[in-house]
Parts: C-alpha cells; structure tokens; sequence
C-alpha cells in the first residue's frame, strides 16, 4: 500500500514504558500513556511539537500531525487532542491563557444522567458540582474545559484540577479499548471555575465544527495502524483476496485523507464560517471517516484472520481502540443531519 506523505510529529516516548509488559493491565497502560502526555505537552509548550491553531493557514498541517500521534498511539491521541482543542477553544472564545506545564482536557460530553451543575455566588464567582461522563486524561490533566448547566443555560468553564474538590470515579470505564486514556466518570465538588465565553458559546462557535474534523483526523491515524498488519500480509504474498482487500483499504484511507485536507482548505478560507458551510463540512468529514474506518477493521480481519488479534498484541490494542473511539460518532442521528442540511430543511 502507498501512504500518504504525512509530516510525523516525534512524540517523546516515556520511560519505563510498563504497557509493554506481557499481560494486559489497563492501570499499567494509562500510567504509560499519562507519561507520554507529558512529555507532549512539554514538548507543545517548548514548540518542539507543533499543532497550529485551526483556521490559521496550517490546518491540515494541524490534521496530518493529529493522524501522526494517532497512528502511533490511539490513546495518546485522544489526549494530545483534548489538549490542543482546548488551547485552540481557549484563543477563539478568549479564555484565561495557558500557561506552561498545564495539561488541558476538554470534557463536554453530555449523556443522560446526573450531569454537572455550575452554580453562582452572591460575589460572582461559579463552582461546579456533580458528575461528568467520558473524561479523558482524569488523572493526568492539571485543567480542564468543562461544560455544565447553569441557570441561564448550558456553559463551559475552565477548572483547575485540584485534589478533594474533583474526584475520578473508579470502575467507571470497562473498556478494553482505549483503556490507556484514562476516561472514568469524574464528581466535582463545589470546585471553582472560571465561565469562557456565553451561554452555549462552546457549541455555537465556528471552530465546534473544525474541532470535530480533528477528532476525525485521529480516526484515520487509528485506521492506518490498523491497516499495519494488512500490508504486511500484502508483502508477504498471501494471495489475491490479500490484495484485493489492500487495494480497497488503500483507496479508503487515500480517500480520507483527501477529504480531511479538502476540509482543512474550507476552514483556512473561511475560519469564522461566514458561508455558514462549518457544519456540513464537519458532519461530511466526520462521517466519510468513520465509514472508512469501520471498513479497514472489516477489511483487515476479514483479509488476515484471527491470527494478529490473538497473537499481536499492539494490532489487537490498535483494534481494541479504533472500535471504541469511532463511536464518538453519532452515526445515524449525524447522517439524518446531513440529509437534513443537503435537503435544505436544517438552516442551522
């Protein structure tokens, strides 16, 4: 398979690395994958690794290095994404400025539940209680955006991570996929926090939309780690269905990679959406992704078997964590809203 140029950050590796042990431990997995956070979010704060605020020109340089950190490791991505997202949410809505040696999360994730509240105090300043779903990076993020219901409706504050006013909830993520990001439930108590931007102001921006695209950049990374052991088998000649299956990842991920630097060319000519085309450029990119990332684990099990799942442990990791992270997607209900949108119904 031919691979598309991609400019490769060099993400500093941790050591000791305990994931690489024999068995499988999760607790040994985020520990290593927390480490080499840090060391990418040093390396972000020093400049020696590079992800340009969207809509600023470079954003499928932004892209490519996002599918770079994906491609190596799912699960560092889904950090080093939250963490640049909330550099890149920070400037648009003119947040406190992050300072060095902070490592940023963006938790807004609102499923049915208890949820977060955010109360204010008759001296103006807000606190947040309750329960947050699906906050990666809980134990290894200093700071975090986090979105909450308010009186006046739903807002995003920054918060200090500080030990007794928020507590990870253990047990809460069983996953075997994507079990190094470190993703459990978190309870906030009375913590303090700081609102950024209006109500709603964190969905309603244009950079929501381009945010979305660099969740689907990781996808594709994931999608060609897994495609890794296809080619492998493709180089060893296993035979025509080998390579029939090759050829048709190959022009997926080709493909995908053709639509996210398509999509990163829209946002660079219009950052502020003033055609109002962010939305549908987000839902196309994101889908289109997703698709071909569900085709390449299809494609790659189908075409090698049972034999590296069971017998390679980074491709049944690498697996493991694209199928759990692609369901970030909304699947039906975001292709009902495309069909919406192309149908001229959704003007939103």
């Amino acid at each position: 398979m031919t691979e598309d140029p991609v400019r490769r950050p060099v993400v500093p590796e941790a050591t000791p690395r305990p994931g690489a042990a024999d068995e499988f431990d999760a607790r040994s997995l985020r520990a290593e994958t927390a480490a080499r956070f840090t060391a990418a979010a040093a390396a972000i704060d020093a400049g020696d690794l590079s992800f340009p605020l969207p809509g600023g020109g470079a954003t499928a340089e932004r892209f490519a290095a996002l599918r770079a950190v994906a491609e190596d490791d799912l699960c560092l991505a889904r950090l080093v994404e939250g963490h640049v997202d909330a550099l890149a949410v920070l400037a648009e809505l003119g947040g406190p400025a992050p300072a060095p040696g902070r490592r940023w999360g963006v938790w807004a994730a609102e499923p049915p539940g208890e949820g977060l509240t955010a109360v204010r105090d008759r001296d103006g300043r807000w606190s947040l209680s309750g329960l947050k779903q699906y906050c990666s990076g809980a134990h290894s993020c200093t700071h975090a955006l986090v979105t909450a219901r308010a009186e006046d409706g739903r807002r995003l504050f920054a918060v200090a991570l500080t030990r007794g006013k928020y507590e990870p909830v253990e047990g809460t993520w069983q996953a075997l996929g994507m079990a190094g990001s470190d993703t459990p439930d978190v309870r906030f108590h009375a913590a303090a926090a700081e609102p950024v931007g209006d109500v709603e102001g964190y969905v309603n921006r244009p950079g929501f939309q381009h945010g979305g695209i660099g969740v689907a950049a990781c996808w594709l990374g994931g999608a060609h780690a897994v495609a890794r052991s296809l080619r492998a088998a493709g180089r060893r000649g296993s035979g025509p269905h080998t390579d029939a299956h090759l050829g048709a990842v190959d022009i997926d991920l080709h493909t995908a990679g053709l639509v996210l630097e398509d999509a990163a060319a829209g946002i660079d000519a219009d950052p502020m959406d003033r055609k109002g085309g962010a939305r549908l450029r987000g839902l196309r990119a994101r889908a289109f992704v997703e698709a071909v990332c569900e085709r390449t684990l299809s494609h790659v099990g189908r075409a090698t078997g049972a034999g590296p799942l069971c017998h390679d442990r980074r491709h049944a990791r690498d697996v493991a964590d694209l199928t759990v992270y692609i369901r970030q997607h909304h699947a039906e209900r975001d292709l009902a809203d495309i069909g919406a949108l192309v149908s001229g119904r959704d003007e939103r």
